[in-house]
Parts: structure tokens; C-alpha cells; sequence
């Protein structure tokens, strides 16, 4: 476990607590959190749909749709066709509405400049950019919580397909000398049960949105192997998957005693550089083995020892 879970949990209990989230109702404007949040996004945007509210607030749509009654009901918010839909329903604030906010945020303001006017400079800063990264993080742990990482089967052939063909185009990849064309791609679950390889793929509700794998170096020695068709969907992108997969990758590797892993890239694939870079790849000069994929102009290696 990280050192950091223990104290920041604590520390977000007591943030909680001293914001009052633990009792039903905001102590100063007398709403439900919820129903403070809901208007606060409603007036940020102006107009919202009201089917994209729970994932705003990350609530069920049954409770948003409740919650979307009651402020109906207090003449705070309408709901009117949409423009371009009148089948879907957009969410307005009321005149009331606007006021209620107006007090929402006055009341907000106050309570949080009071709180920063008991730090000197630096540590407001520091507090900002906490509360900032730490959601972010949160956030990413969300998202990324609803994919699943596990061995290519049999029934992923079309999918691990399509997701090189939709991947590769996007970075210039696609003509002679790229992986794209390697005749592998059609059926990438038997290219990759042969001894000392194994390919991982992302799924989310079974399809398949990313992947990687590891197989021997074509044309290297017995010690070297290649990280192959790594290529994450862009929704995946800065979750941390990505480590997730090289890391099964890499341990899968060590376990075959691989020494050494090779990879190819391009240079425009700048997240996927950097992440092969924090995790200790080397840049080299030149290509190893024989993959054919003269289109490739970036080589890294791996010391697996």
C-alpha cells in the first residue's frame, strides 16, 4: 500500500466534516448537497441536458431525475424541449433560480476565503493545486475502473483487428513498413499462444479497446523479445492503463527469462514515448532483429535483468 493512502484518507474525512457533508442539508442555504450541486451545473453551462446530469454529478439517473422534480417543484429550474431533439429535455434556472444561486455562491465564497485568509501565501497555492490534482486522480480512478484487463481469447480476433486498424491511421501509420499490414493482425489470438509470448487486452462490456503483448524478436536472439501492438482506443489515454498493460508485459517477459525488450514506435506517439521512457526504456540508434517494419523510426530496449 502507498504511504499516501492512510493520511489522505484521513485528512478527506475531516474535509467532509468540516464541510458539512455529512449532515442532509447545507447549513447555510438550507439545500440538499445534491441539490446545490445540480443547480451550480446547470448555472455554469446556462443550459443542460438533463440526461447528461448524473454523470455530472455521478448519481443514478433515477435520483437525478428526482432531484430535477423537487427544484421543478421549488420554481428554481424548467425543463423544455431541447432545439435540436424535443424528444430530450434541457434544464434552464428560473429567475428564483438565479437567486438561489447568487446565495449559494455567496455563501461559498465567504466560508472558503476564510478559511485560505488562515494560510500565508504559498499554502494556498499549495492547497489549490492539492484539491485540483487529487479530483483529477479521482477522477481517472473512476474511468478507468470500468475497463477490464485480461488474456486475448479467441473471440477478440475481430476486435484486437479493429483496434489496430483504427489506432494506427491516427499517428500516419497505415502504409508499407507499418504492423498494420503484418498478416498477424487478422488473427492475432493464434499468432500470439505460441511458447514465450502473450497478448493482453482492455475490454469495457467485452469490446476491445486497447491491448499489448509480447512475443521473441524476429531475427534476435533467444534472450530478446518485442513489445507488440501496444495501441490503447482515446478514451483509455491517461488512465493509467497503459502501465497497467506494459507492466503485465513485462512481468510476463521476465518470467519467459527474457533479458532484453525491444520495442519500435514513431515519434509522434509522444505518450506512448513518454511512458516507455519513465519506465527505464533506452533509446537506441538503430533497429534490432528483423520485424519488416521499416516505417517505424523510433527504437527503445529494456534491460529486464
Amino acid at each position: 500500500m502507498l504511504p499516501e493512502v492512510l493520511p489522505l484518507r484521513r485528512a478527506s474525512r475531516e474535509l467532509v466534516r468540516e464541510l458539512g457533508f455529512l449532515q442532509a442539508h447545507d447549513r447555510a442555504t438550507k439545500l440538499s448537497h445534491s441539490h446545490c450541486h445540480a443547480l451550480l451545473e446547470i448555472e455554469a453551462r446556462g443550459e443542460l441536458a438533463q440526461s447528461e446530469l448524473p454523470d455530472l454529478l455521478r448519481l443514478e439517473k433515477s435520483t437525478a431525475s428526482r432531484i430535477v422534480t423537487e427544484l421543478e417543484t421549488r420554481g428554481w429550474l424548467k425543463a423544455q424541449p431541447s432545439a435540436e431533439d424535443r424528444r430530450a429535455r434541457v434544464l434552464v434556472l428560473t429567475p428564483r433560480g438565479r437567486s438561489k444561486v447568487a446565495e449559494i455562491h455567496q455563501h461559498a465564497n465567504a466560508r472558503v476565503e476564510q478559511a485560505l485568509a488562515t494560510l500565508p501565501e504559498d499554502q494556498r497555492r499549495s492547497a489549490l493545486l492539492g484539491m485540483q490534482i487529487y479530483a483529477r486522480a479521482l477522477e481517472r480512478s473512476r474511468r478507468a475502473a470500468q475497463f477490464l484487463i485480461r488474456p486475448m481469447r479467441a473471440s477478440d480476433r475481430e476486435g484486437v483487428a479493429s483496434l489496430i486498424r483504427t489506432v494506427m491511421p491516427e499517428f500516419g501509420a497505415k502504409g508499407p513498413g507499418f504492423a498494420i499490414n503484418d498478416p498477424e493482425v487478422d488473427d492475432m489470438y493464434t499468432a500470439y499462444a505460441i511458447r514465450r509470448a502473450a497478448y493482453f487486452v482492455v475490454v469495457r462490456d467485452e469490446d476491445v479497446v486497447g491491448g499489448g503483448g509480447f512475443a521473441p524478436l524476429v531475427g534476435g536472439d533467444a534472450r530478446t523479445c518485442e513489445l507488440r501492438k501496444m495501441y490503447f482506443l482515446p478514451d483509455l489515454r491517461g488512465l493509467g492503463i497503459g502501465q497497467k498493460v506494459l507492466d503485465l508485459c513485462i512481468a510476463g517477459a521476465r518470467r519467459e527469462r527474457f533479458t532484453t525488450m525491444y520495442l519500435e514506435t514513431l515519434s509522434n506517439m509522444t505518450q506512448a514515448r513518454a511512458l516507455y521512457e519513465r519506465n527505464g526504456f533506452r533509446r537506441l540508434d538503430r533497429a534490432m532483429g528483423e520485424t519488416g517494419h521499416f516505417g517505424c523510426n523510433t527504437f527503445y530496449a529494456l534491460d529486464l535483468r
